[in-house]
């Protein structure tokens, strides 16, 4: 939608314009009719009704214009009627949340990546094209002054005043774009240094609010005239009492009773209450008279010139210039502030230097206007810039010959971290030119400035001179004064200055002798530079030197990289970077900068010094070198750790560029091995081992076992056995997940549905086996102390053994009726206690039923060694009697025999861990 507006600004007011605009800005913003709000009502109805009705026929033209099909101007045509309104600068401000708009300047990032619809042609030449290539990707970019996008190879594209999503389609269109997809976005700017320079001033006189008159009560000054319209108040008292007021005439006369009429036009008010009084005295003896002021006149004038809002203005008779240039909406950028012209009768009575009131609060020039006065504003004179460190940089206007003193006083004066003896003047003078200023110089301060000149006032620079600074674990870090001769100790008096955990034997220090010369990086020791003053760790400190300390817990690469990282960027072929690096068991390994003389012991004090499980006889250290510029070498040096620890300087080797020390850790330092006896011990708990130590030492350790205890029970668990059982289980639970799902496929054809409700609950049961890690061991004969394998067994890290106390219960399991236990009863069959778990169920395998042995021992029928006389099997105390299923009716799932296998061993050995557990 297009919109309109005809209305003359000249004849709206503020106030009436701000309705009008703002109710303007709400039907853009909605894309409806024209509706105001409440405080906007409010406004319109304090209006006098002369610029009610105006208001109301602008608003029903905006409403035609907004139904309108094609409207008469652009919203930006629209806008630019708003210029002098506060806040409606632009249309980004006129319309809320409205889209950022590329402008002269405007920093754009712009996003090319090829579309994928592109054919092959296209994508050969995308491909071919080197300028093409070099687009894809983000890039910033800045329109020039007219808002026109330069791109290699192209005509500048004008952008000027578009929206983001513009840009897209705006670049698209260009053929030599059109394979790209383009992302454009509008950053956000602020423009700083000369460009952002405004023109002082201006911004004072722009209207803030819908009216600025002149105060309609309070004292009227003594050289207030008076003139056709004033109204005066007159008290007599004494002999003759009254209280009168009467307005002045068009003739200028004021007719007073008892007195007379009195010529007034054009006297004073100071003039005319001396004259009253006179008359008074003379004409009414005894009586006195008090004069005031009552409402004042209205008076018309004209602003004109280059201001915001020429025209006629009804304005108070207390109206003064600067308020007259308010009721214009304030003096325009191209119009002076320094010679504001007041005509009367053609002619020029007096001029207004704004800046006087601007800078110095001086209203004497500030007279009051006459009826018909013209407020005239002739073009901007002369103009500099002040940029830089001033208090108050702008473009500001001169008068006369100016120099660059009279330039600096404008500004403010200068900042406190002005360098006035590097400022600088740009000028233009045919072409663009630059001129060396010294402020500090009276002479120099002296030249006069051309119009258009811009003096640039620098910053001093960010380097510190004759200063050294402290970094680091201390209690106060920052700047100190440097002096000739300063130490280490100098700078940190004593340890009270540094913080707990810090590091006293590595302290780093990082020197640039001058700017540009390379960095040197040395460390010393401060615990030696305290003790021993005259040492050489207490070295000298140069100017500009930064003195880092570390703290044992932070770490030191944080700081370290840095220095590396300005190590690298100087290294040459002929001067490689100069570091080493250090690892293994020291408290901070890392690499750190190689130090002129550096030796092992340096590196290894860089490190913080070797670490509690460090192998403190030898270490080793790898150097690299080039043969002859073909080929890097490498060699190892074994370095004696024990010789330099004792002070051998022949042990100590000088270190080079790159070379890399490890320390090495204690054999078997990680080697601790604990394990747990628990139950029927004499002495249970955890136990340290040595390694290859067996359970029959470490029980011998523990006193053996008590006289309650029941050895065959005797569980013992590994954690690697229990890995390798749980990756059992997983791969057995695949296999059979697999198989079910073969076998659903089948099922409707072959009836299998029981079958798979059969696999399903062993499926859920096997994935919620808990692995126990379990060895079978013959308790005891450990305990009897025969040289028997189980006595053998090497106890590893995190191993258990439980020991129960005796038992009389034989437990039955799987396919019978009732899966319980019974109390053991001396010369009882398996077949017994089946039977009084009430039977088999008809899924058992008869075939199959194993015994598993309290220590974890599994008996079958057909291959025990341990069978009686006839293949009996003995049942013992502690036993369990496992009835399996009959897998072979389930074919072809043969392997389900294993799981419930795994199902029934897993729940014996977990009922007895759990025994201990809880």
């Amino acid at each position: 939608m297009i919109y309109s507006f005809s209305v003359k600004r000249s004849l709206l007011e503020p106030a009436l314009r701000a309705i009008i605009f703002t109710a303007f800005a709400t039907s853009i913003a909605f894309a409806q009719g024209i509706q105001l709000a409440p405080e906007q009502q409010q406004m319109l109805n304090q209006l006098p009704p002369a610029q009610r009705q105006q208001a109301m026929e602008a608003i029903r033209q905006l409403q035609q214009s907004q139904e309108s099909p094609s409207g008469l101007q652009s919203i930006n045509e629209a806008v630019s009627q708003t210029e002098s309104l506060p806040g409606f600068s632009d249309v980004n401000q006129l319309i809320p949340n409205a889209e950022p708009r590329a402008e002269s300047r405007s920093r754009l990032v712009l996003d090319f990546s090829p579309s994928e619809f592109l054919s092959v042609i296209q994508r050969r030449l995308l491909e071919e094209d080197a300028v093409l290539q070099q687009l894809i990707g983000s890039h910033l970019f800045v329109l020039d002054d007219s808002g026109l996008l330069s791109l290699r190879g192209m005509e500048p594209v004008p952008l000027l005043g578009l929206t983001e999503a513009d840009i897209n389609r705006r670049l698209k269109a260009e053929p030599y774009l059109s394979m790209f997809d383009v992302n454009a976005r509008i950053l956000g700017q602020k423009l700083i240094g000369v460009e952002a320079l405004e023109p002082f001033g201006y911004d004072v006189f722009a209207p803030r609010d819908t009216r600025f008159d002149a105060p309609a009560s309070g004292p009227v000054p003594p050289d207030y005239v008076l003139g056709p319209g004033d109204s005066v108040r007159v008290q007599l008292f004494g002999n003759v009492n009254g209280i009168y007021e009467y307005e002045v005439s068009r003739d200028g006369i004021l007719n007073l009773p008892e007195v007379g009429p009195i010529t007034v036009a054009g006297l004073r008010f100071s003039e005319f209450r001396a004259d009253l009084n006179k008359r008074v005295k003379e004409m009414l003896i005894g009586t006195q008279v008090s004069v005031t002021m009552g409402p004042l006149r209205t008076i018309r004038v004209f602003v004109l010139g280059d201001v915001n809002e020429p025209g006629s203005y009804v304005v108070s008779g207390l109206t003064t210039v600067s308020g007259a240039l308010y009721q214009g909406g304030g003096i325009s950028e191209v119009g002076s502030l320094r010679n504001v012209q007041l005509k009367r009768n053609g002619r020029v009575v007096a001029s207004l230097d704004l800046y006087d009131l601007l800078l110095n609060g001086d209203t004497s020039s500030d007279n009051r206007l006459q009826p018909g006065d013209v407020i005239f504003v002739p073009p901007i004179g002369n103009t500099i810039g002040v940029s830089g460190a001033v208090k108050r940089p702008a473009i500001y206007e001169t008068k006369g010959a100016s120099t660059i003193a009279d330039a600096v006083q404008l500004a403010g004066g200068l900042a406190p971290d002005a360098d006035g003896k590097g400022a600088r003047i740009e000028r233009i003078d045919g072409e663009r030119t630059t001129v060396a200023v010294d402020l500090t110089s009276v002479e120099s301060s002296q030249q006069t400035v051309r119009s258009g000149d811009t003096l640039i006032v620098p910053d001093v620079l960010p380097s510190l001179e004759e200063t050294v600074v402290l970094a680091g674990h201390v209690f106060r870090p920052g700047n100190y004064q440097w002096r000739s001769g300063m130490r280490l100790s100098d700078l940190i008096g004593s340890t009270d200055e540094l913080k707990p955990g810090v590091d006293t034997e590595y302290v780093l220090i990082r020197r640039e002798m001058e700017r540009g010369q390379p960095v040197q990086v040395l460390s010393a020791n401060l615990t030696a530079a305290l003790q021993f003053p005259a040492g050489a760790d207490n070295m000298r400190l140069e100017a500009s030197d930064t003195v880092h300390v570390f703290s044992r817990a932070l770490g030191r690469q944080r700081v370290i990289e840095p220095l590396l990282e300005e190590l690298r960027l100087q290294s040459t072929f002929d001067e490689p970077i100069r570091k080493v690096e250090i690892s293994g068991n020291v408290h901070a390994p890392g690499v750190y900068p190689l130090e002129s003389g550096m030796l092992v012991s340096d590196l290894v004090r860089a490190g913080g010094n070797l670490s509690e499980a460090a192998y403190a006889l030898e270490a080793e250290l790898t150097r690299y070198s080039v043969a002859s510029h073909n080929s890097r070498e490498v060699d190892v040096v074994k370095v004696d750790l024990d010789a330099i620890r004792r002070g051998v300087a022949s042990a100590d080797l000088q270190l080079r560029e790159h070379d890399y020390l490890i320390i090495n850790r204690v054999p078997e330092w990680d080697s601790t091995w604990t394990v747990s006896l628990e139950g029927e011990v004499l002495f249970p708990g955890e136990y340290r081992i040595r390694r290859g130590e067996t359970l029959g030492n470490v029980l011998q350790r523990a006193g053996g076992l008590t006289d309650a205890a029941f050895a065959e029970g005797a569980v013992f668990l590994r954690e690697t056995l229990k890995e390798q059982e749980q990756e059992q289980i997983e791969t057995l639970a695949r296999r059979l997940e697999a198989d079910l799902a073969s076998l659903s496929l089948q099922a409707s054809n072959t009836g299998g549905a029981d079958t798979l409700t059969t696999g399903r609950v062993l499926l859920d049961q096997l994935r919620s086996t808990e692995a126990v890690g379990r060895l079978v061991i013959d308790m005891g004969q450990v305990v009897s102390g025969r040289n028997s394998a189980a006595a053998a067994v090497e106890m590893r890290d995190g191993d258990r053994l439980l020991v129960p106390n005796h038992t009389q219960v034989v437990t039955v399991l799987g396919e019978t009726q009732q899966n319980t236990s019974h109390l053991y009863r001396e010369g009882m069959s398996r077949d017994d206690y089946i039977g009084l778990s009430g039977g088999l169920t008809r899924r058992a395998d008869k075939k199959l039923i194993y015994i598993v042995r309290a220590n974890g021992a599994v008996v079958a029928k057909n291959r025990s060694r341990w069978l009686g006389r006839g293949g009996r099997v003995d049942i013992r105390p502690g036993d369990t009697i496992v009835v399996p299923l009959d897998t072979d009716r389930m074919r072809p799932l043969t392997f389900w025999g294993n799981v419930t296998q795994i199902l029934y061993q897993g729940a014996i050995a977990v009922a007895a861990v759990r025994t201990f557990d809880n």
